[in-house]
């Protein structure tokens, strides 16, 4: 039986999409239905240029998604990382949509870094000519929410170029948002240029052509795509649950395996998977005993309890809550915190404390659950980095993961996720999750290069995929990997596997560093200031540097560490090593997967 809805619609009533979604494909379905009529002949009129800084992929996904647009509607279109665009090139262009993610605390992400240090010089060239619009990315979570798209929006004003529609700054949930802009802006663009719906230039004329950027396999771009995502997630049997880690070890680090079935889901090496957590039924017990409620109440004809456990973010309090409970609460020691206006420490308050601690700080003043759930976030999507290869395991995914589990006697905590399918997920149950490609990270798309991997703790994850890439593609290029943990006996996660990779051939050096085996701390940026005769000698033949783990403290480490080794080896001061690393960064030569 059919489901096309009455209107004769392409689009099935029952597909997962929202209606801002639904509105941005009937437009994109309509104009290949006209250019089917209508021939292809006449090339477009227009070259939209979609730059896109991204640090997960969505900014890539979403320029990939304005190409497509731009050519439904009879534009040119070709996307680019930012930071594969100099300023003069900006004066070429006539039409250009920003779209980029922000990284950290308001930073440019990876690819954009930079474009942006390019276009603040002063002799920057003025972009009077051009006309431009600005779609932000970010998460209301963080104080500088979507401060990159808000940066490059006012460095354009300032160059002189013409803003052709306002920015929009997405949450999280972006899709809805982002489908209402991008319809927005292209159908501007499309009237604006009396353009024909699927016209398109000579083929291979890069003026209509989506430029693959990933310099590391094959782009996003030009695989396929799937009906699994964000609104659609696939339901996962979990068919491996095992402890990497020692009992003994401070930490609990475990090795997971998802299987595909026949989900149609294919990876690449470099990717994330994004889980679908549950929150604990114990933790959401504790949280409507301490507003008051009897956990029979619904919402929207749904059990609150299921509501909690299934929807809110209900262990990180939300910038709303906070503001909520000061006003309620004005003697509280929350209170007293945000009263500082420091927001360092205001983050070391809240480290470490949930909704339910904050709650009770309120006292007799906190909200009740009515009040309490218009400020819990929607529970979202849990990202990371796949550990395995599909040339090695193509029917499953493997995924590295730390349980996270902190406190005391009178109060433990646990991470949403971790502890998720650490705990609460039966053997061979299932979990939602979905595919988050990552067309910039990945193994070299030429066999030959030499591959240099750092990645202390988890941020192993990617590499050993990389390293079973490698090994089933028969790549003769020379690969390196710097990994370390706390003790050798208990951390060194996979052992077993990186000692027969080295016995094959395969892992040319392993350096360790294991940073209390002794007496001085050792880090894998430790090593690498150790070995910067050989670590230079690798990235003058060619090499690509890859780094994977915590940002705040290691990937800065590891960068400074870098930089240290290029310019001692070179010996041409700090602006030579800096432009070295710049250079590497736009070969995507040096990448990152931080968090």
């Amino acid at each position: 039986m059919s489901l096309l809805p009455p209107t004769g619609s392409l689009i099935p009533v029952d597909a997962p999409f929202s209606a801002a979604q639904e509105s941005w494909l009937a437009g994109f379905i309509a104009g290949i239905a006209a250019a089917g009529k209508r021939g292809s002949g006449n090339a477009p009129t227009t070259t939209i240029d979609v730059l896109f800084g991204t640090q997960t992929g969505n900014a890539e996904f979403l320029a990939d998604e304005l190409v497509a647009g731009a050519k439904a509607r009879g534009l040119g279109g070709r996307a680019t990382a930012l930071d594969a665009v100099t300023p003069e090139q900006l004066t070429g262009m006539s039409h250009v949509l920003l779209v980029t993610s922000t990284y950290g605390e308001g930073e440019m992400p990876d690819n954009a870094g930079l474009f942006w240090d390019a276009i603040q010089a002063t002799t920057v060239p003025r972009l009077e000519g051009l006309q431009y619009a600005v779609l932000g990315l970010g998460d209301t979570s963080y104080d500088e929410f979507c401060q990159a798209g808000k940066l490059l929006d006012t460095r354009f004003e300032q160059l002189g170029a013409t803003r052709i529609h306002d920015r929009v700054d997405c949450d999280v949930d972006f899709e809805d948002p982002a489908a209402l802009w991008t319809a927005a802006v292209l159908d501007r663009l499309a009237a604006e240029a009396g353009a024909q719906p699927g016209a398109s230039g000579p083929a291979g004329d890069p003026a209509t052509s989506a430029t693959a950027t990933g310099g590391a396999g094959a782009s996003r771009a030009s695989r396929p795509g799937s009906q699994w995502n964000k609104r659609n997630p696939f339901p996962s049997k979990l068919v491996e649950n095992r402890l990497l880690s020692s009992p003994r070890s401070a930490k609990e680090i475990r090795h997971y395996e998802f299987d595909l079935g026949d989900s149609g889901i294919e990876y690449a090496a470099g990717d994330a998977l994004a889980v679908v957590p549950v929150n604990d039924e114990v933790f959401v017990g504790e949280l409507l005993e301490q507003v008051g409620a009897s956990g029979s109440e619904s919402l929207d004809g749904r059990a609150i309890t299921e509501v909690l456990r299934t929807d809110r973010e209900i262990r990180t309090p939300s910038k709303d809550l906070i503001a909520d409970l000061v006003q309620r609460a004005p003697s509280s020691e929350l209170a007293a915190v945000v009263s500082h206006g420091d927001k360092h420490e205001l983050d070391r308050w809240l480290w470490g404390r949930d909704v339910l601690d904050l709650l009770r700080d309120a006292g007799p003043a906190a909200p009740g659950l009515d009040e309490l759930l218009p400020n819990l976030r929607p529970l979202q999507a849990r990202q990371y980095s796949i550990s395995s290869s599909p040339l090695a395991h193509p029917d499953r995914i493997h995924l590295t993961i730390a349980s996270v589990r902190y406190g005391d006697p009178h109060r433990m905590y646990a991470g949403v996720a971790s502890t998720f399918l650490a705990d609460r997920v039966s053997p061979d149950g299932t979990v939602d999750v979905y595919l988050q490609p990552n067309a910039s990270f990945g193994v070299p798309a030429d066999p030959s290069a030499p591959m240099i991997m750092i990645g202390p703790g988890t941020g192993i994850a990617p590499f050993r995929g990389f390293l079973h890439e490698r090994a089933v593609a028969g790549a003769t290029g020379r690969n390196w990997l710097f990994f370390g943990d706390q003790h050798r006996d208990t951390d060194f996660v996979y052992e077993d596997e990186l000692t027969a990779l080295q016995e094959q051939g395969v892992l040319n050096r392993l350096d360790l560093a294991f940073s209390r085996d002794q007496a001085e701390k050792v880090y894998v940026q430790t090593r690498m200031l150790e070995q910067a005769s050989e670590l230079y000698a690798w990235l003058e033949d060619g090499g690509h540097l890859y780094v994977c783990g915590d940002a705040s403290r290691m990937a800065k480490d590891v960068e400074s560490a870098l930089l240290s080794v290029i310019g001692s080896q070179r010996g041409k001061g700090e602006d030579d090593a800096q432009a070295y690393l710049a250079d590497m960064r736009r070969g995507k030569r040096y990448v990152r997967d931080v968090y």
